[in-house]
């Protein structure tokens, strides 16, 4: 199967996982801790730092991948399930080819932008308050040599997300195979 193309599947699936995401969140409150660990400057620009691996390396990104450091758990266990924050994690780690931004606003503000373009909300009239009606899956399919979509390898950054709108009977398919595919030039 050639990598990063979109083909019809080799064999038949046997199986697929479908894993309920929390979307409960209606503001990008969720983000506020970020502003005030030392992960940004106050003009808003990420810390650079040192990284064994990674010549250009900052804060940021270590905050969301690495466990160990010390800005990982700014934003708690149930809030990095989140459907936002997974979305914000999904746009701020990029593709292979990602080149990265050095200030925190263009990502805060693509995140806040592409989930009130997949999220539904409704407003309780005794209430007042805005609750997500939406329903987002997280969903996997497998044949019998293992996992064959959203793609055969494991990879952080490849997911297949299916967000069902009840009251407009949508559904979306948010998909991301992580890797550069097959460049002629």
């Amino acid at each position: 199967m050639e990598e990063g193309a979109w083909v019809p599947l080799e064999k038949p699936v046997v199986s697929v996982d479908v894993n309920v995401v929390p979307c409960t969140k209606v503001s990008m409150e969720l983000f506020d801790p970020i502003y005030s660990c030392g992960v940004l400057r106050p003009s808003g620009h990420v810390v650079k730092c040192f990284h064994d691996v990674y010549p250009d390396y900052d804060e940021l990104r270590q905050m969301l991948q690495e466990e160990d450091s010390e800005h990982y758990y700014v934003i708690g266990r149930a809030e990095r399930g989140e459907f936002l924050f997974r979305l914000f994690k999904h746009l701020c780690l990029g593709g292979e080819l990602c080149q990265y931004e050095d200030i925190i606003d263009p990502y805060i503000s693509t995140t806040k932008q592409i989930y009130k373009d997949l999220i539904s909300v409704q407003k309780d009239p005794e209430t007042k308050k805005i609750s997500v009606v939406s329903t987002v899956l997280e969903i996997s399919a497998y044949d019998e040599s293992g996992r064959c979509y959203p793609a055969r390898h494991e990879e952080e950054q490849t997911f297949a997300y299916m967000i069902v709108d009840p009251f407009k009977r949508h559904v979306t398919l948010l998909y991301h195979c992580y890797g550069v595919g097959n460049f002629t030039l």
